[in-house]
């Protein structure tokens, strides 16, 4: 089953490699570097799956989680994180706790990502 699934992550690298696996698995995709960003993204592209990483720049993961859930409750969101500088993984479990659907901890393998997307489907 194809989704429309939303990447919002500040880093350029893991939004063109999960772009690249997604795609591959036939799913249209669009990416936002920021939290901001992609709450005005998700209003135009009207996404089945939001992957959002947690520690961003401007708007972060919780508060992008909150009015995205908010906004759009109908859309399952994915939160990533690796903990950022302080090697902090609460941050996933916060993440679930304020409306994220589930969580993966970086790095995560293609198979882990996968299997997320199609526990949705």
């Amino acid at each position: 089953m194809t989704a429309r699934i939303e990447i919002i992550d500040d880093d350029p690298a893991v939004r063109e490699s999960l772009t690249l696996v997604l795609e591959a698995g036939g799913h249209h995709v669009c990416a936002a570097d920021a939290g901001d960003a992609g709450l005005v993204l998700a209003r135009d592209f009207r996404p089945d799956i939001i992957l959002t990483d947690i520690i961003m720049p401007g708007c972060e993961g919780i508060q992008t989680i909150l009015m995205l859930k908010a906004e759009h409750p109908q859309i399952r969101i994915i939160a990533m994180s690796g903990g950022g500088r302080t090697g902090n993984r609460d941050y996933l479990e916060l993440a679930q706790e304020m409306g994220a659907d589930a969580a993966l901890e970086k790095p995560f393998d293609e198979d882990a990502l996968l299997e997320a997307i199609r526990a949705f489907l």
